[in-house]
């Protein structure tokens, strides 16, 4: 708590605020309170009864008259001037406040604390008790006490502010909200050191000075300030005005982690939903330690978890829930991790169980869409609230896959270079980010798709559209695509052969790991074809192994592969004995290929002999006696011209044959 003066003001006696007795023109000793009725100590009888809630004052007109604009307004309106009675039931602050009133106008002292002076002053402008009826009346006193005492301290601040909660909505008329908060702000944005200060929040331990020691000393010389130390302070407010507080600091300046910190511990503390689970370990946190040292070792990325309550909650605290979820998540900074994703998307599934407005949700959708590659698979597995037939809200991860994707076009589309002097810097740190971000997205969808293909009312539609959302350049390695399809098989059995090759269509067989070959070679829920296609994959590769290995120098880092046999050798048995049994299935596929092939040809040409015959009987036949004697005389031609073949010849010269007819036509000419 800041504390620019000595000590608190709690139980202090404020000097100004001491009416004189003799002023009053009445001697009492003070008031004496009997069961439910407070009665003034004095030697003349009460002649006005006010009642306020449930307790009643015996009081006398003479000194509220002379203090009071609206009881005077009150009895002169009444056109009774013997008008004994008064109820008060709208009188903010209540009995508590108008006793201290009410002593205040009897002259009697009045302690100013943090603890009364809210409704103390919002009392005081309900009685109207300005200067115009005395000097010094009690509007005057409690607005010095605010301005020049309470606004200078942290605690006193964080107090009056707290008290203004049951105020409403005469704190936020008088300015007291608004006023404690621009204070708050102010203190919690300001360098501390070099001030004498203390803080609420901070946890008590046996070895820390005592608190007028630590108002003596000044942190900055015994131990260093951490900077979260207002978190536990404003912690403690209502949601509404934790919203004027936060919305105050960021207009200050503070750093926007720290603010969203502070946001996670608030609703650590105010929603019953969530609860600590421990230190953030390993990538899940996006904010580091906001510790530098000090006693505080609370870190921003708090990990949350949503806790299963057996009672459910009431419709007003239902009401509130709903309230606070929808106020921390417009006060939100919209830097990216600002907020850790697992804290946005546990928020998303208390805003989703307690229906939140829909822009409200769609607004939280797209932050967790920023920050997605930061995510876990506990906190994708949200349930359904909703009437849908699936365990797991699926639509969901894909309208946030979908953010994603809009988020890393919009970032790679126009870059902002605000905070990259270098052009050359920017573009190697988005080019370096932006592949492993989709990689991270990748390996989360994968195993998000294993975990929800379990459930047997899950779609294959559903399925095959989240794992294509991703573009191919996502994923390096399709291993974990592959554990899906065979998680989601082995829960779908009665899917038929088009609808598993449709399922195998998200994958590319090229980009499976050994281990993942071996399995799907082995696996009888994939279909033949897909086999073959992971088969042949794996024939690629060590045909690509061998080649590049004939290439390398003797000196390489690498094994040389010598030929396919030392290959085969060096991978386990049973992917060899796969590999056979495949290699086997494959020739006699090969081998019937081929013989339907030769039994297609041999009908083919039985077909066109069959087709020959039938175009000989279609033919019309007109024989006469001339055509049957040249027949049977070339049918005799054709027997000799056999016989002359058949017998021995003696063969002709080719030089005599060709001086023949040039000897002929030598005799002509």
């Amino acid at each position: 708590m800041w504390e620019s003066e000595s000590e608190s003001v709690a139980g202090r006696e404020y000097e100004d605020g001491v009416q004189n007795s003799n002023r009053s023109g009445m001697k009492t000793d003070g008031f004496e309170l009997r069961g439910q009725s407070w009665h003034v100590s004095s030697d003349i009888p009460s002649d006005l009864f006010i009642q306020v809630e449930d307790i009643s004052f015996y009081l006398h007109k003479y000194p509220l008259l002379s203090r009071s604009g609206k009881i005077n307004r009150i009895i002169y309106e009444s056109r009774n001037p013997d008008l004994s009675k008064i109820v008060l039931d709208d009188l903010p602050g209540g009995a508590e406040a108008f006793e201290l009133a009410a002593k205040f106008c009897y002259g009697i002292a009045v302690d100013l604390t943090a603890s009364n002076i809210s409704g103390l002053r919002c009392a005081a402008e309900y009685l109207e008790m300005t200067e115009d009826l005395e000097e010094g009346n009690l509007i005057f006193k409690t607005e010095a006490f605010l301005s020049y005492v309470v606004l200078s301290s942290w605690r006193d601040s964080i107090l009056v502010l707290k008290t203004c909660e049951k105020l409403s909505p005469w704190a936020e008329n008088l300015q007291i909200v608004r006023r404690c908060s621009e204070s708050i702000a102010w203190k919690a944005c300001a360098n501390p050191k070099g001030i004498r200060w203390a803080y609420a929040g901070r946890p008590q331990r046996a070895s820390s000075p005592s608190w007028n020691e630590m108002q003596e000393s000044s942190p900055s010389r015994n131990q260093p300030v951490p900077p979260d130390w207002w978190f536990e302070d404003v912690s403690i407010l209502r949601i509404d005005h934790f919203v004027r507080v936060v919305t105050a600091i960021k207009v200050k300046g503070m750093r926007f982690e720290l603010v969203g910190a502070a946001i996670v511990q608030y609703a650590a503390k105010w929603l019953p939903g969530l609860m600590k689970e421990g230190p953030s370990t390993g990538e899940e946190g996006s904010n580091c330690s906001i510790s530098n040292g000090g006693v505080s070792s609370w870190k921003g990325g708090l990990h949350m978890v949503l806790s299963s309550t057996k009672e459910e909650p009431t419709a007003a605290q239902a009401k509130d829930q709903r309230m606070i979820i929808e106020s921390l998540i417009s006060i939100i900074p919209p830097q990216k991790n600002s907020v850790s994703c697992s804290f946005l998307l546990r928020l998303l599934r208390m805003a989703n169980m307690s229906k939140v407005a829909p822009a409200l949700v769609t607004e939280l959708e797209k932050r967790v869409g920023m920050q997605l590659e930061q995510a876990t698979l506990q906190d994708l597995l949200i349930p359904t609230y909703n009437k849908s037939e699936t365990s797991y809200d699926v639509d969901l991860v894909q309208r946030l896959l979908e953010h994603f994707l809009v988020q890393e076009q919009m970032e790679s589309s126009s870059p902002s270079r605000q905070c990259y002097p270098d052009k050359d810097m920017y573009e190697n740190t988005h080019r370096n980010n932006t592949p492993n971000a989709k990689m991270r997205v990748a390996r989360l969808v994968d195993s998000y798709l294993t975990e929800v293909a379990r459930d047997r009312n899950l779609s294959l539609t559903t399925f095959q559209v989240l794992a294509e959302a991703l573009p191919d350049t996502a994923r390096s390695c399709d291993d974990g695509l592959y554990r899906a399809i065979d998680s989601y098989l082995k829960a779908h059995p009665t899917l038929t052969e088009h609808e598993r090759k449709r399922l195998c269509r998200v994958m590319d067989c090229q980009k499976l790991s050994l281990d993942a070959c071996m399995h799907a070679a082995q696996n009888e829920r994939l279909p033949l074809r897909v086999v073959v296609q992971v088969l042949f994959s794996e024939q690629v590769k060590i045909s690509n192994a061998l080649a590049n290995s004939s290439l390398k120098e003797a000196g390489d880092y690498q094994p040389m592969v010598t030929n396919r046999k030392t290959l085969l050798e060096g991978t386990p048995q049973s992917f060899q004995e796969g590999w056979s049994t495949a290699k086997k299935d494959i020739n006699t596929l090969k081998f019937e290929l081929q013989s339907m092939k030769a039994k297609y040809n041999e009908l083919q040409s039985e077909m066109d002999t069959l087709q020959r015959q039938f175009e000989k009987m279609a033919k019309p036949k007109h024989t006469s006696a001339w055509s049957s004697g040249w027949k049977k005389l070339s049918k005799l031609t054709r027997t000799n011209n056999i016989e002359s073949t058949d017998s021995p010849h003696i063969p002709v010269a080719a030089d005599q044959v060709k001086k023949g007819p040039r000897r002929w036509r030598n005799s002509i000419s």
